[in-house]
């Protein structure tokens, strides 16, 4: 999604003598035998000085997941190629200090509301209420300090056929304007099938909005490898959210049929990507997918033809935002990362949808509880 961040300083992101990056450790061998594990270490202070925690997580099959409860956020992920070499496919930080700079929402839990509001104003049983403008006119992914840069309780999961993280949060009545207190559960697991799944819940005291995503930036061919234009994509959707200058939904869904936001046939990133009117140029564009129904069902699926890694994504959400990492610029804050070197693919409702009577409800009230269910499933061929 579109955003700008400025230059921070190198040192944060002195990589630790033993990278939560390497890919190296364990052999192939020892991954094909590998057991089912979860380990935690420290991850850094913050900057007011909390002890950040990183979470390495293992399957049978050897693809690692790691997480830290800074952000809720997904700090790697390591899956094989076709000829069963192992690299990290997300986009992270060595140490906690780059999640405190302004960086990307990289593998960022993101609320109360993810995507735009228009104005950073909505109107709420007859009140009305004001958030933070932090995106030109607008509000975006919860504001200024949203779910992305508080630090989340950590309670560590393992079953029979998964292991992972239950983050939980209380956000206050009025965090960056938003009412009610709410108690948000991110769990996020990887199973012995090969799959990230991640489960989000909210429940509240009062009346209010919630869009809960993950800001995962994927790169199958590897995180900081170069350009993903090659990648193969297609998407579940015959429609997409048509919108203003500022990004904003004008309630209009339109036919992706003739045009360059047409993934419903397999076909490369970068093939119709300087056909997008937007500056800079990419995609950042939410589909209105098939399915609206609720059920897990698969949204998109991609492909890096060069490793033949694969990622398909299933989620019970409505919409998809596809974003082409148009604004990374190779800054510090963004761990060198240039434009179009990462995409990510995340599930939520429709932008402005406290605004848009049409689009599907984002209200939560006391007595109900949200939840939406997003899986990547990762292989090779």
């Amino acid at each position: 999604m579109k955003h700008r961040v400025p230059v921070l300083i190198a040192t944060l992101f002195a990589v630790a003598a033993s990278s939560v990056y390497a890919d190296d450790k364990p052999s192939q061998q020892s991954r094909s035998q590998s057991k089912m594990s979860i380990e935690k270490s420290a991850f850094g202070k913050t900057e007011a000085g909390e002890e950040a925690s990183l979470f390495t997580c293992t399957n049978k099959n050897g693809l690692v997941l790691k997480l830290t409860d800074f952000g809720a956020s997904v700090v790697a992920l390591e899956t094989p190629d076709r000829r069963g070499k192992f690299a990290n496919v997300n986009l992270g930080f060595d140490v906690v200090r780059g999640y405190e700079g302004k960086h990307p929402y990289y593998g960022s839990t993101v609320g109360r509301f993810a995507n735009r509001i228009a104005r950073g104003k909505f109107n709420l049983d007859g009140e009305e209420y004001t958030l933070a403008a932090n995106n030109g006119p607008n509000h975006l992914h919860g504001g200024l300090k949203g779910f992305n840069r508080v630090m989340w309780k950590a309670e560590q999961v393992k079953t029979a056929n998964e292991v992972g993280v239950r983050f939980t949060y209380l956000s206050p009545d009025g965090e960056e304007g938003y009412p009610g207190n709410m108690n948000v559960t991110a769990l996020y697991t990887l199973n012995n099938d090969d799959e990230l799944r991640m489960e989000f819940t909210a429940t509240t005291d009062k009346p209010t909005v919630v869009n809960l995503t993950n800001h995962n930036y994927w790169n199958l061919g590897g995180a900081f490898s170069g350009t993903i234009r090659d990648h193969l994509l297609m998407v579940a959707a015959d429609k997409y959210i048509s919108v203003d200058e500022t990004l904003i939904p004008t309630g209009e869904f339109a036919e992706v049929k003739g045009t360059p936001l047409d993934f419903t046939s397999t076909k490369p990133i970068g093939k119709e990507l300087e056909k997008i009117k937007a500056d800079p140029v990419g995609y950042d564009h939410c589909f209105v997918l098939r399915n609206q129904d609720g059920d897990l069902v698969l949204a998109a699926r991609a492909k890096d033809p060069d490793t033949g890694r694969v990622m398909e994504v299933y989620t019970t959400q409505p919409g998809i935002q596809l974003y082409t990492g148009n604004f990374l610029t190779g800054a510090d804050a963004e761990r060198g990362a240039k434009q179009h070197d990462a995409f990510c693919l995340e599930t939520q409702h429709y932008p402005d949808s406290p605004n848009q009577k049409t689009f599907p409800s984002t209200v939560l009230r006391p007595g109900e509880t949200y939840k939406q269910t997003t899986v990547h499933k990762f292989y090779a061929e």
